[in-house]
């Protein structure tokens, strides 16, 4: 499972990075987020989609099976 964020739609909120710290975290010079590690784990699975879910800026993609999810 891949995670990205859209460095155009994010705006830096860090919801992601509560959600999710071990997979997110903010670019001190961007104050945007960022994913700090590929491929996400199954085990990091909930909380990746967590993170998407209460990304305000609906900024996250997963890629899973060759399929991307919204």
């Amino acid at each position: 499972m891949q995670v990205r964020v859209d460095q155009k739609v994010c705006q830096g909120h860090g919801v992601c990075l509560m959600m999710a710290p071990g997979i997110f975290d903010i670019d001190d010079e961007t104050g945007l987020s960022y994913v700090m590690k590929q491929p996400v784990t199954e085990e990091e699975r909930r909380a990746a989609l967590a993170a998407r879910g209460n990304c305000p800026e609906r900024a996250i993609r997963i890629i899973d099976d060759d399929a991307e999810s919204p």
